[in-house]
């Protein structure tokens, strides 16, 4: 290209300059087309644009990002720096000004296309920039592979694309499923790996590589005679460490409670896993998960769990588990993972205490809470706000992609 081809959205609009401001001054965007929001300090006039900007942060905050004043006075900022008569401008302004976190991508594009569809129809809306591949992913009919061009005055025209309905539910809070929805993050659910972090072991195995192994050498050269022979080698073994899983099942954890005993049930294929649950009594259900078949498995716990939906004493509890199984050696040098909103009924005193126990046995302390993804959330329950001191990797549990994360912190990842 000659770099003379213009911008979708931008052909033949030139630039204009705002009445009363000096050379170079640029026109703000106007999401109908018309003069919009001016730059701080400006002439008056641009209120209905700056009110339709702030109606858009509302509609993103109202999709879980956090667009607050402050990325919105950066977007008008930024829009006072440019020139956009279409909607290309405004799109990489907000995406850059007004999203904190990759997952804020998506809600971004379809919160965007769906506002500004009824207030600009000046040109296609811009092509976004794809987003990082994953698994399942597959390529839309008609695009073109990655680092290939498309000839013609459509080559910035994105082609519409139906999102992966698998990949849209792995963002939705668990809570706000679907009857047919749950039924799919089951059947996800079921093919989960979980694994745990490794650890080496005092066994040494046989190796081409490795450090010299003096036994085997020595009786290797005894059985020549003496004459000389290859050194022989080994190398440490490798084994998963154990993962304990601590279930919440109490009224408060009512909505997430399925979901997060299936990860459990996923897990617990391992040979070194141990899930309890813990509401008003600790009920151990490592035999109860045990079969294949993830529905007869949740089957056998619901006979097994007599506290289903009461109250909450994790204190007592984790204290009760300290005592019977993890002063033992169940919970020593494993993985500990608690899947909790952290509310308590008990002394919060006695939970610090017991957390600050579990922490000097285990390798890792992680707690996974289905309520940290809210809004301005903070840990201000005297349950979690006692227990985090003695919490190595504090996470969310409230989607299937929080439960990706969560297994991925379980193998050793950083949360």
């Amino acid at each position: 290209m000659d770099g003379t081809e213009p911008r979708a959205g931008r052909a033949g609009t030139r630039r204009q300059a705002v009445p009363g401001g000096g050379a170079g001054t640029r026109r703000p965007y106007a999401p109908g087309g018309g003069a919009g929001a001016p730059p701080p300090g400006a002439p008056a006039g641009g209120a209905d644009a700056t009110a339709v900007l702030v109606g858009f942060a509302r509609a993103l905050r109202a999709a879980r990002v956090d667009a607050g004043p402050d990325r919105v006075q950066a977007l008008l900022g930024a829009l006072a720096l440019l020139d956009p008569a279409g909607r290309f401008d405004v799109y990489w302004a907000g995406r850059l000004t007004l999203c904190g976190s990759r997952d804020d991508l998506e809600r971004y594009d379809r919160v965007f296309a769906a506002y500004f569809a009824e207030r600009d129809t000046s040109g296609p809306p811009p092509r976004p920039v794809p987003p990082p591949r994953r698994r399942g992913v597959v390529r839309a009919p008609g695009a073109l592979p990655r680092g290939a061009t498309r000839a013609g005055p459509d080559a910035t025209v994105p082609t519409p694309v139906r999102a992966d309905p698998a990949d849209v539910l792995r963002h939705r809070d668990i809570a706000l499923l679907t009857a047919a929805e749950r039924e799919q993050l089951r059947r996800l659910l079921a093919e989960f790996r979980p694994r745990g972090e490794t650890r080496r072991s005092a066994r040494r195995n046989p190796s081409r590589r490795g450090d010299v192994d003096p036994r085997r050498t020595v009786r290797e050269l005894l059985r020549r005679g003496g004459e000389p022979a290859r050194l022989l080698r080994h190398t440490q073994v490798e084994r998963p460490r154990r993962i304990v899983l601590l279930v919440d099942v109490s009224g408060s954890m009512g909505p997430y409670a399925d979901a997060l005993l299936r990860f459990a049930h996923a897990a617990s294929r391992g040979t070194r896993t141990e899930v309890f649950t813990i509401g008003t009594r600790l009920t151990r259900v490592t035999r109860e998960l045990g079969h294949r078949d993830p529905d007869t498995a949740m089957a056998a716990l619901a006979a097994a769990v007599p506290d289903w939906r009461g109250g909450t004493r994790l204190g007592e509890l984790l204290r009760g588990f300290l005592d019977r199984w993890g002063g033992r050696g169940m919970a020593r040098g494993a993985v500990v993972v608690l899947l909790s909103d952290g509310w308590e009924r008990g002394d919060p005193a006695l939970l610090a205490g017991q957390m600050r126990r579990l922490h000097r046995l285990a390798h890792r302390v992680i707690w996974a809470n289905p309520r940290k993804a809210r809004p301005g959330y903070a840990p201000l329950a005297a349950g979690m706000a006692a227990a985090l001191p003695s919490v190595d990797a504090f996470v969310e549990g409230h989607s299937l992609s929080a439960l990706e994360r969560l297994a991925a912190v379980v193998r050793g990842a950083d949360p």
